[in-house]
This record gives structure tokens, sequence and C-alpha cells, in this order.
């Protein structure tokens, strides 16, 4: 029979492949009579479309209900025909509608009619807002062109009238949206059509209720100012309308009488998009965010708008203003109203705790979200349109007051001016848009399938299909959809905390208007009143970094204003400013430089901190400008352990076949470490012991790898094939002890010991050179810090052999050993050579520091003695005692003095005092009781703050030398050393005292422990 569908697996094969779910179904549908008399072979024209549908099923079954509607009307018949018959855009737009529309689907079948709006190949978008307007004050006869439009058709049918010609423009774009090739490009013109249907509607609505009232309220102007979403052109499908109602009264009308005919037109608006009537409601008009909200009137004059916001506005209300746009009634009151609101919205910034506010109130949502719906939530939950929303938002208020042109309402809008603008990332901001026209998308496509306000991510399977074949994922289903879905709440939600809780948000907040736009003469009395002793060379470096339109002065521009005020929290703000010009001249036109400082949650502010407070770091990061990434995270200012640096150091000497190539790479690791430590050691991450173990571990890897450098050059240069002596270097003094500071040397023995059968003078020559090269190797001038290794502790001093066999050295202690040497003897430890003569070297020396049965009382004697003398003749002339960290009174060496005596008395019967470490020392004479906790405490405490104040001299002036052992007199000296070891802002005479009252009490303990 003509026209009856083919039955069999062939037919239901070709369904289940274009994605029908219910095969047995849709060949009943396919062969619905009333289908059958619009199309004669059904299956043949309808089942290859059906393969681009969200739903096949669904538009089966919409297709047999719409031909069922327009049985019995010839003309609806041909026109459903038209467009079923021919392959091109009409029955895209149709089959695409009914597929992923339930609501649309039974609109047209309840206003078949309405399959004109698909036949006809006018846009959905991009349609002038004028022209939509005009089409929805026709469908309830009022003139479009009116000052005053009112509606010529009244109550129910004119409500009616309205939303069917809104309808019916809606159809249209969901049509062009459903049917484009790309739907996240084309949402956001989907959503400003939206909106636009919005605002004529309320249009429409207020011309109907105009139509209400006998004077038709020409007795008052309302305007009708659209927020949220529909204010910033960027509606969904089904979304409450946000509004807020402004009504003025005309010329000669009693301003209560106005109000009251601007709360009768506002009450008539709302209920004809929203009350039920035979049509379906539009949307709820929600005009909650009025002052005082739902307890305030629902209309207010300007003024009382105006002194409203200037008492009484919350932070929240304020950004809510930032999308405020005329929707409808009077335009000119509408604009009057936004140009009166915008100075708010601009300066909310400076209101107490702005920032703050607002990222809690972000907070606050997310607590609120039923646990239940918090993963499925697209716009409230975490990674959802909130995120981006909220994001965008705050930077735009934070920024907006000195940039105007990123104060677009429209989200996607103002991220791209972000962008532009070196507020965000362009990456960054490119990844967040697409994350964000997915959101919408989803969101869109959901509330399509039923019309019906919902945010919420389907759970069921055919749901989660139909949505992802929507957007294009057919493909991938579900769980491609699902994963997708993962993944961009990931993403949001790292560009959300990165962005949103930039520490310079609040601190760029906290600065006036001109301070945060750098006017010349603001900044520069700015920069007098907080501490720059040059405000006008401050204000040359910041021209420099600043002027021009280049994307690196832009982001100078949002950085400096908050980074004057950290510069200024240092000790020389002046000088911070400077490194940080000269760093920025290094590194500007890197990828990562500013945009690092700008988007790290520690980068800038510790960057300012380091740069203000210490030369020595500063010069660090301008040799090393990549050294700044360090800054960012914690983890990378941490010390690397000696075996990571023995790897680095092994894979640079493996690669390396020149000597000086080498050793350049060797000092260039230990300068790269120290800066890492200096750095770590200004911002506090790092302090007290860990820094001189960091430190001390740098010198043991730079030195092993310069032996093994000058043992292989000398060999070279001799022509052996092997290395006629094993070597050692020993630590001694502070290295010894892995107690370094930045400008230490390193103190050293040099052992060696022939190999069986080797000519002992070939021996000694081979150590002898090898010795020397490494000592020049390592402190020769180069383009790296130079590490001087000093031999004066050997055997006989500077009059000794540089270097010594190992039976030197057992017959020189056996036989002419001093009290001194043996002292010296207990910070000895093997840092680089053989491991097995190390031990053999330590077994040999042990002896001699650790004495069994204690030290003779004689040399007892002589110990104090040689401190006596040292204190009187090595203390530098005009020095006061009580100022050298060093050799003064409670300095440094009246502590290890100390301990080494302790050690040399009990080291043999008390293990653990045989340590090289002075305040491993100090604890163990303690535990064992041999000294008391208080008086331990008391020469720890000395200890450590005379080696960080011998550091924080180096890290704040940047050199070393005999300057570092003094506490100075000058304040800003002073109060430069303070912020270095982490005292707040001026408190240089504090640590003076500290210092000194804390050196007494140490050399009273030292009188009594160790003078006796």
């Amino acid at each position: 029979m003509t026209g009856a569908p083919v039955r069999g697996s062939t037919l239901a094969a070709r369904l289940t492949r274009v994605g029908v779910t219910d095969a047995r179904r849709a060949e009943r549908l396919l062969g619905d009579a009333a289908l059958l008399e619009v199309v004669e072979e059904p299956a043949d024209v309808l089942i290859a479309p059906l393969a681009d549908v969200a739903d096949p099923d669904q538009a089966l079954l919409a297709l047999a209900k719409l031909a069922g509607a327009v049985v019995g009307d010839r003309r609806l018949i041909a026109i459903l025909r038209e467009i079923l018959l021919q392959d091109g855009p009409p029955r895209a737009r149709l089959l695409a509608v009914v597929g992923a529309s339930v609501a649309l689907g039974d609109t047209l079948v309840a206003h078949p009619q309405n399959l004109r709006v698909l036949l006809d190949d006018a846009p959905g978008t991009g349609v002038p807002v004028r022209t939509v307007r005009a089409e929805l004050l026709a469908a309830v006869g009022a003139d479009a062109d009116a000052d005053v439009p009112v509606a010529t058709l009244a109550g129910a049918a004119g409500t009616d009238a309205m939303r069917l010609a809104y309808r019916s423009r809606l159809l249209r774009i969901a049509a062009t949206d459903l049917t484009c090739t790309d739907p996240l490009t084309r949402m956001p013109a989907v959503a400003a059509a939206l909106a636009d249907l919005a605002g004529a509607a309320l249009e429409a609505a207020l011309a109907l209720a105009r139509a209400d009232l006998d004077d038709h309220g020409r007795g008052v102007r309302l305007a009708v100012i659209g927020m949220g979403k529909g204010g910033g052109r960027e509606l969904n499908y089904v979304s409450d309308v946000d509004v807020v109602f402004v009504a003025e009264p005309v010329e000669g009308v009693d301003e209560a009488e106005a109000l009251a005919a601007g709360s009768r037109l506002a009450a008539g608006l709302a209920r004809a998009c929203s009350t039920p009537s035979t049509e379906p409601a539009l949307w709820p008009v929600d005009a909650a965010l009025r002052p005082e909200g739902k307890d305030g009137p629902l209309v207010r004059t300007l003024a009382s708008h105006k002194a409203y916001y200037e008492r009484w506005a919350k932070t929240w209300e304020f950004q809510a203003l930032l999308k405020a746009r005329p929707l409808a009634g009077d335009e000119a009151l509408g604009r009057e109203y936004v140009a009166m609101t915008q100075p708010f919205v601009w300066s909310a910034v400076t209101r107490e705790h702005f920032v703050e506010d607002s990222q809690a109130m972000r907070r606050r949502v997310e607590g609120h979200l039923p646990a239940a719906e918090a993963d499925r939530e697209l716009k409230l939950g975490v990674g959802g349109l909130r995120d981006v929303e909220f994001t965008v938002q705050l930077l735009q208020l934070v920024h907006g007051r000195a940039d105007e042109s990123i104060r677009s309402p429209s989200t996607l809008t103002a991220l791209a001016a972000l962008a532009a603008g070196g507020y965000v990332g362009r990456t960054d901001a490119a990844q967040l848009a697409v994350c964000y026209r997915l959101l919408r998308v989803l969101e869109h496509r959901i509330q399509l399938y039923r019309l019906r306000r919902t945010h919420l991510l389907p759970t069921a399977e055919p749901d989660l299909r139909r949505l992802a074949r929507s957007i294009g994922m057919r493909a991938e289903g579900a769980e491609g959809l699902l994963e997708r879905w993962r993944t961009t709440r990931r993403e949001v939600r790292g560009l959300h905390e990165e962005l949103f809780y930039r520490p310079l948000l609040p601190a760029t907040a906290e600065l006036s208007t001109a301070e945060a736009s750098l006017a010349p003469e603001a900044a520069k009395a700015r920069l007098a009143a907080i501490g720059y002793t040059d405000p006008a060379g401050a204000m040359r470096h910041i021209a420099a970094l600043t002027e021009g339109v280049s994307r690196r002065a832009a982001i100078q521009r949002q950085l400096l204003p908050v980074m004057l005020g950290w510069f200024a929290d240092g000790a020389d703000p002046d000088g911070g400013l400077l490194a940080f010009r000269r760093l920025s001249d290094e590194l500007g036109t890197t990828h990562w430089y500013l945009k690092l400082l700008r988007d790290s949650g520690t980068a800038a502010r510790r960057l300012a901190q380091v740069l203000s407070t210490s030369r020595y770091v500063a010069e660090a990061l301008t040799r090393s400008p990549e050294s700044v990434t360090w800054l960012a995270d914690d983890t990378d200012l941490l010390p690397r352990s000696v075996e990571r640096l023995t790897a680095e150091a092994d894979a640079i000497l493996t690669r390396s076949d020149e000597q000086v190539a080498a050793l350049t790479a060797l000092r260039g690791l230990r300068r790269r470490e120290l800066a890492r430590t200096a750095a770590a050691d200004v911002l506090g991450v790092v302090t007290g012991e860990r820094t001189s173990r960091s430190l001390s571990s740098a010198a043991d890897v730079v030195v092993a790898g310069a032996l093994r450098v000058a043992e292989w050059v000398v060999r070279e240069e001799k022509g052996l094939d092997a290395s006629p002596t094993r070597l050692l270097v020993v630590a001694m003094g502070r290295w010894g002890g892995a107690e370094m500071g930045y400008s230490s040397d390193a103190d050293v023995l040099f052992v060696h010991d022939p190999h069986e059968g080797a000519d002992p003078l070939v021996a000694q020559d081979f150590a002898l050179q090898v010795t020397t090269r490494l000592r020049t190797l390592l402190g020769s001038v180069g383009p790296e810090p130079a590490l001087e290794v000093d031999a004066d502790l050997r055997p006989e001093g500077r009059n000794g052999p540089l270097v010594r066999s190992f039976d030197s050295y057992a017959e020189y202690y056996e036989r002419w050993a001093s009290p001194w040497e043996s002292q010296a003897l207990l910070r000895a430890r093997p840092a680089a050579g053989d491991d097995e003569l190390g031990r053999r070297f330590v077994e040999l020396i042990d002896p001699l520091r650790y004495p069994v049965g204690g030290v003779d009382p004689a040399v007892e004697r002589e110990v104090r003695r040689i401190k006596a003398r040292v204190e009187a003749e090595r203390l530098p002339r005009g020095v006061e005692p009580a100022r050298h960290l060093k050799l003064g009174r409670g300095g440094i060496s009246d502590v290890e003095w100390t301990a080494q005596l302790l050690q040399l008395r009990h080291a043999h019967e008390v293990p653990t005092l045989r340590t090289t470490a002075t305040l491993e020392a100090l604890e163990a004479a303690a535990d064992a009781g041999l000294l008391g906790a208080d008086d331990a405490r008391v020469l720890t405490e000395a200890w450590l703050l005379a080696s960080r104040l011998r550091d924080a001299n180096v890290l704040w002036t940047g050199r070393g030398g005999a300057h570092a052992d003094v506490l100075p007199h000058d304040r800003q000296a002073l109060a430069g050393l303070a912020r270095v070891v982490g005292y707040p802002a001026g408190s240089g005479g504090e640590l003076e005292q500290d210092y000194l009252r804390t050196a007494r009490r140490c050399r009273a303990v030292v009188e009594r422990v160790f003078y006796g």
C-alpha cells in the first residue's frame, strides 16, 4: 500500500543508527495517519535528518502531534509539507526545535501558525532592539513611536497576545540557536537576543498596564531598569527578570500621586508577564534588588534611590548595579538613573572590606547549596557560572574606577576587556571564556527542554544523552559530556581561585582613586608620606615602568600602586623600587614575569619585600632573574638536599670537558643556592640552623666538584691515567660545623694518601698541584661568586705544607699537636674526596679532640689563655667589644669556645658531645647535666642572634667582609637589620637593645662556665 511504513529489522536498524532509542514506537509514529497525510513516505524523508537532532524519539512524537494539529487546515498542511520535504534550513530548524524542546514543540502544536516562523529565513539573533520592541507592541495594539505606548488590547486578550508574540520570537531565537554549527560561539548573541526580547516584553506589558489606568499613567514617568543578566544582555531562556523601577512625576503632578500611579503600573507590568492566563506565563518579574529589597517600596524617585545608595546600600548592591541598564519605559529617565548610579558602582571598592565582603558573599552562596545538588549546579556550584561572573565583576570593580575600558555589564565583553588591559592573562581569559560559554550553553539546552527555570545538570542517562547531542557531542555521549563538565568545573574553579583571591585585589582596593591611577601629584605625595627619601627619583622609575600602551606597561600600572606600598614596608623603599625597575628591564619582555607577579598569591608581595629589605637578594635575583619564580611557592624556596645537588653537579661535570666552563657552572649552582637560601631567609621561610646547613651543603657540593675537576686537569697535564694518591678535603671551622654564613670562607685541611707502590714525592707533588688548582678554580675572579678556600688551620699554619700525607698528619699530631689544634679538630668533618681516607682520618683525630680522661688541666689553662689573648689582640681597633658579633663579649666566639671546652672535657665519656655543630654540643651538654638548662638556653640564643645578625649585615648591605662582624651604630643600618631578621618597621633600636642584653647574659654564663 502506498505510504505504508517499511517494517522489519532494516527500518529499526536505520532508526537506531540515527539515535532513536525506541525503534518500535518510532515505527508506529512513522505510520501515523496524520503524518502520512502530510508526507507520503515519512521514513525516507525524516530518518536521515534525525541524526542531527538532540532527541530523535521526541522529535518524531512532536511531528506526529504537529501533523495532527494541522489536519483539516490545507494552508498549514501545505506549510508543514513544504518544510519537511525540502532538505534545507526550515526542516533543520523544525527538527532541531522539536527534538530539543518539548515545550516549544507543544507551543507549535497549540499554535501551528508559528510554522511560518520556521519557514522564514529571518534570523533569530542580531535583530535590532527597536524591531523586536515594535513587534511585541504591535501585538497588543500599541504604537511603538508614541511617547507613551498604550495597548488597545486590554485585559487577558492583550496579555495572551503579548505572550503569543513573545513565544513566536522565542521560537525564532531557539531555531537559530539550535541549528548553528558552533553553539558556544553563538551563545552571546543568543543571550543578547533573549535579553532584548525580555525588554520588549516588559515594554509591551507596561503598555498593557497603562491601558488599565484611566489616565494611562500619564502623570508619571516610569523607567524599568534591567539588572542581572537582563541588564547585561546575557539572559537565559527561562530566568527571573531582575528589575528596578524608577518614577518621576511629570510637571504639575504631586509626587505621592505619581508614585502611586507608578506602583500601579509596575504591579500591572509584573502581572502581565507572570500571572496565569490562557497562555503560559513568561517569567517572574523580580524587583528584589531594589533599595531595601522586598521590604522597600516598589517604586522610588531618582532622588530617593540616590539617598539610599549614599547612606544605606551594602557592598552586594553596588556589585548588582554594575549591570544596570534601561530596559523599558521612559528611556531618558532610565539613562539618568544609570548615570546617577555609576559613581557609586566605581567608587564602591573604596568601602571598608569591600573585596573581603565580595569574597565572603561568594562563599556564602556556595555554603547554602543543598548537598545533594551541589555537584550538579551549573550556576551556583563550585566551578559554575557564578565563579566566572563573580571573578569578572570583582576585577572590574577593583580596577574599573581607574580604567573605563573594562566597565562593560556583559561578562564575556568585560572578560575580553580585562585581558586586553592586562588584568587577566590572555590564555586564562580565553580558557575562562570557553568554559563560561559551555556552561551557558548547557544551561540553555537544559532550560529549553521544558522551558523551566533550572540550573541542574540532569542525572538520567537519556537526558544526558539528549544534552550531549544538543551541543554537538553525539559521538561522546553521556559519559563524554560528564567528563567535559568535570573538566570545565576544575578549570573554572582553578582560575576563579587564582584570580578572585589575588592578594593584589584587597591591596588595590585600599588605595584612593588617585593613588590607584598613579596620578603624578598624588603619587609623589604618597611616596613622601610612606617613607621614600627621593620621591622625584621614584617617580622617574615609575614613569619608565608604566609609560606607553604596551601590555607590559598596562600590567605595571596595576602592580605598582600596590607594590609601592609594599616597598615602603621594607627598610629601603627607594632601593627596592630601583631594584624592581632593573629586574623588570631585564625580565619585562618575558611571557611569565609580569603574569607571575599579577596572578600569584604571594610572588609580588614577596618580591617587594626582598628587594626593599636585602641588597644581597636584589643583586642575586638580578643575576638570576628566573629565580623570581621561587617566590610563588615555598617548596621552591626550601633548601635542596645534598643528594639532589650532588646529582646536579655530577650531571654538570659529566657533560663538560672544559675546566673553566665546568667550574663556572658549579659556582653558578652554588650562587643559585645562596640566592634561594637568602630569599627564603629574608621571607622567614628558612631561618637559623637550616640556613647555615643549606649554605654549607652548597659548599660541600662545589668543593667536591672542584676536587674532581682539579684532579682530572692535573692528570691530563701530567699524562697520567690514574691518580697516584687518594685525596681528602676536610671541612673545618664553621664549614665543618655546617654553620656557614653568606660570606664565610671554607676552612679546610688537605690530606692525601699515596696508593701502594706510588712514589711518595710524585704523590706529594700531584696532591699539591691538585689542591692548589682547586683553590684557584674556586677563588679566582669570574662571572660566578668565588669561594675562598682557607687552609690556615693546617699543621704549622701558613708555614706548613698546603697538603700532607696521612702518615705525615699522624706523625705531626702524635709529636707536635698543640691545644689549639685539638680544639680546631673538634669541627673537622670529611667533606670531599676518598670516603675510606675520610674514615681513617676521623679515627686518627678522635683521640686528640676527645682525649681519654678529659682534657689535661694544663691544656685547659692554655685554652683559656689563648681565648683571652684572642679577645685582647684580634678585636679590630676602634670597635666596641660589646658590638663585635664574632669576637666581642657574648658573641659567637664566646659561645663556641665554651661548647668546645665542654667537648674537650667530656666528649670521651659522652658520645653525644662528639659533634662538629655548636648548638648540638650545647644541647648534648645540657642533656648530660654538664651545663644548666638555663645556661644552655642563654648561650644558644646568643649564638643564634649573633649569627643571624652577621648574616643580616650581608643581606642588608649586599657585602661581606669585616663590617659583617659588627653591630652598626647607624640608625638606618639598624633599621635594615631589624627588617631582615623579622622585626617590625621602626625597630632598629629595639633590635640593638635585644642584642646587647642577650650578649651581656651570654657573657655572664661564659665567665662562669668557661673561665670558672
